[in-house]
C-alpha cells in the first residue's frame, strides 16, 4: 500500500462508516425523505411516498435492519462487470472510406438505482433524413411512462420532419396494404425493452397524427426543425392521455395505457443533422456541448435549462398561469403543487385531467391501478389544472469544429458532478489527455510525505486511468467512485455499488448517459462551405 494508505483509509472508513449508520438512524427515526443524503430528493422517484404520510410510508415499506449491516467489498472485475452492463456504442459508418456525417458515433450507459431502473434511453438514424436522434428518459412513479417515450418520440418527431410528399407514400402504402420503408434505423442495446403488445395502438395513434399533417401542409412545403420538435412532445403526450381516457378492450393494454399516463417521464433529446444541433428538454434532464479550447483544455457549454425550482423563470411561468390566489400553493417547498420535482413532464395526469376526469377514469378502470398509491389522492390545493406541461424548450446551437462531444444525462449525473468537471473528464478520456488538476484535501491535516505519497500515486494512475472501453462508463465510474481528491476510489465505488437496494435509492439515482462524439473535419468542411456560399 502506497503511503497515503492510512490517510485514505481513514478518510473511506469514515465515509462508510457515516453511510451505513445514516441508514440505521434513518430507520430509527422514519424521516427517510428529510435526512436523505443531500445529493438526492427522495420524491422525485417515488410520488406517492410524499402524499401519504410523508414521514413514515416510504421508510415502512423497507426494512433496513439486516441490510444496514451487509456492506461488504467487490473485486475490481465485479464493478466492472456491474458498471459495463448496459454500455453499448454506435460508430457511424464510413462511405468509400469518408464519414459524412457530422456524428462520428456515441456511447451510452446506464446504472440503476431503483429496482427495476426507472431511466430509459432511445438512439437512432432518421432514414428520411440525415438527422441523428438521441435521448434520455427519466421515469418517476414507476418505469411506464419512460418505457412509452423511448419507444414513441422518435416516431413522432421523425413524422414531423418529414416533407408532405414523403407523408403521402407513407399513407398511400399502408392504404393499400404495401410494405412502407422504414422511418427510423434504431441503435439499442439488447437489455432495452418494447412493449410489444402496445404497437398496434402506437401505430395507430401515429398514423392519425400524420394525417392531420398532411391536411395541415401543402405539398413541398418543408417543416420547421424547432416546430417540429415541439409539435411532435406536445402531440405524444396528447396522445398518452387520450389513449388512457379511451381506455382498451384488452384488459392487459387497458392497465398499460392508465399505468403510462399515470406515472410520468422527463425527456431531453437531441437532433443533429449537418452543423445544426437542436435540443429539445421538457424536465430536469440536461445537454452538455464540450467545447475544445485551444490550449486543450475542455470547457462546458449548456444547452438546455432545468425545469424545477432551481429556475426563477420555470416559477414565475407556472404562477403566472394561474390565479394569484395560488401563488403559495403553486409551488411549495420547491415542488410543483409540493409534490413534483419536474416542472415539465409527460404523462401525470394527476396534475394535469380535472378532478373529475380523474375519479371517471379512475372507477372505470382495473383492478390492478386501484392497488397503485399514487392513483389514490388528489393533489393538495388543486383548483385549475393544468399544473403541468409536456411542452420542450428547444435551443438551436451551430456546430464549430471546436464543438467535440454533447453529453446528455438524466439528473442522477448532474447531482453528482457538476457540468464542468462532467466535460473535463470525458474530454481527457476521448483525447487521452490528463489535464492535472491542483490537489485538494478539504479540511484534512496531510504531512508532507503524504503529498507526495498523493502525487507519485496520481502519476501511476494516469497510464490507467483510461480502462473503460465506453465514454459513458468512464463517467459513471467517476459520478460514482469519485473521492475528495477528485480521482477514482475503488472502494468507495465497491460501497456505493454494493449497496442493497432498499439503501441506494437513498445515496444516488437512476444514472442514464449518452455521450454524442462529433467530427470536427466534416463540421469543418461544413462550416467552410457556408462562407464560400455566402462570399
Amino acid at each position: 500500500m502506497p503511503v497515503t494508505s492510512q490517510l485514505l483509509k481513514a478518510i473511506r472508513r469514515r465515509e462508510i462508516r457515516k453511510l451505513c449508520s445514516s441508514a440505521i438512524q434513518c430507520r430509527n427515526q422514519h424521516h427517510c425523505c428529510q435526512s436523505r443524503q443531500p445529493l438526492l430528493n427522495c420524491w422525485h422517484k417515488d410520488t406517492h411516498s410524499v402524499t401519504s404520510s410523508p414521514q413514515s410510508q416510504w421508510c415502512q415499506s423497507h426494512s433496513y435492519r439486516t441490510s444496514s449491516e451487509r456492506c461488504y467489498n467487490l473485486t475490481p472485475a465485479q464493478v466492472n462487470s456491474i458498471l459495463k452492463a448496459n454500455e453499448y456504442s454506435f460508430k457511424v459508418p464510413e462511405f468509400d472510406g469518408k464519414n459524412v456525417s457530422s456524428v462520428m458515433g456515441f456511447d451510452s450507459n446506464q446504472l440503476p438505482a431503483n429496482a427495476p431502473i426507472e431511466d430509459r434511453r432511445s438512439a437512432a438514424t432518421c432514414l428520411q433524413t440525415r438527422g441523428m436522434l438521441m435521448g434520455v428518459f427519466d421515469g418517476h412513479a414507476g418505469c411506464a411512462c419512460a418505457q412509452a417515450l423511448s419507444e414513441r418520440l422518435f416516431y413522432y418527431i421523425a413524422v414531423s420532419l418529414l416533407p408532405h410528399e414523403t407523408l403521402l407514400e407513407i399513407e398511400n402504402a399502408v392504404e393499400s396494404g404495401r410494405a412502407v420503408h422504414p422511418i427510423l434505423q434504431w441503435h439499442k442495446h439488447p437489455n432495452d425493452y418494447f412493449s410489444k403488445e402496445a404497437s398496434r395502438l402506437y401505430f395507430n395513434s401515429l398514423r392519425t397524427y400524420w394525417q392531420e399533417l398532411l391536411d395541415l401542409y401543402s405539398p413541398g412545403e418543408m417543416p420547421d426543425i424547432k416546430e417540429a420538435l415541439v409539435n411532435a412532445f406536445k402531440r405524444l403526450d396528447n396522445d398518452i392521455s387520450l389513449e388512457a381516457q379511451v381506455g382498451d378492450p384488452n384488459a392487459f393494454l387497458n392497465y398499460w395505457v392508465l399505468r403510462v399516463a399515470f406515472s410520468g417521464a422527463t425527456a431531453c433529446v437531441a437532433h443533429v443533422d449537418g452543423n445544426d444541433l437542436h435540443v429539445a428538454n421538457t424536465g430536469d434532464g440536461r445537454a452538455v456541448l464540450g467545447v475544445q479550447e485551444e490550449d486543450g483544455s475542455f470547457t462546458a457549454l449548456t444547452l438546455s435549462n432545468d425545469h424545477n425550482a432551481q429556475n426563477e423563470d420555470e416559477i414565475q411561468r407556472i404562477r403566472s398561469e394561474h390565479p394569484k390566489s395560488e401563488a403559495k400553493t403553486v409551488v411549495k417547498q420547491d415542488r410543483l403543487l409540493g409534490l413534483l420535482m419536474p416542472f415539465r413532464a409527460f404523462g401525470d395526469v394527476k396534475f394535469k385531467w380535472s378532478i373529475d376526469l380523474q375519479k371517471r377514469v379512475l372507477e372505470s378502470g382495473p383492478d390492478q391501478l386501484h392497488e397503485n398509491e399514487h392513483t389514490k389522492f388528489i393533489p393538495p390545493n388543486y383548483h385549475t389544472p393544468p399544473y403541468l406541461t409536456a411542452m420542450p424548450e428547444v435551443i438551436h446551437h451551430r456546430l464549430r469544429p471546436q464543438d467535440r462531444f454533447l453529453v446528455l444525462g438524466t439528473d442522477g449525473l448532474w447531482e453528482t458532478l457538476h457540468r464542468q468537471e462532467v466535460v473535463r473528464i470525458v474530454g481527457e478520456y476521448l483525447t487521452g489527455v490528463h489535464h492535472q488538476q491542483p490537489i485538494t484535501v478539504g479540511g484534512y491535516k496531510v504531512t508532507l510525505g503524504q503529498m507526495q505519497g498523493l502525487l507519485m500515486e496520481r502519476r501511476a494512475r494516469v497510464s490507467s486511468t483510461f480502462e473503460d472501453q465506453n465514454a459513458a462508463t468512464h463517467l459513471i465510474r467517476h459520478a460514482v467512485g469519485n473521492n475528495e481528491f477528485g480521482t477514482v476510489d475503488h472502494e468507495r465505488l465497491s460501497k456505493m455499488l454494493s449497496l442493497p437496494e432498499e439503501l441506494a435509492r437513498m445515496y444516488r439515482d437512476d444514472i442514464t448517459i449518452i455521450i454524442v462524439q462529433f467530427n470536427s473535419h466534416v463540421i469543418g468542411a461544413h462550416h467552410q462551405s457556408a462562407d464560400e456560399d455566402a462570399s
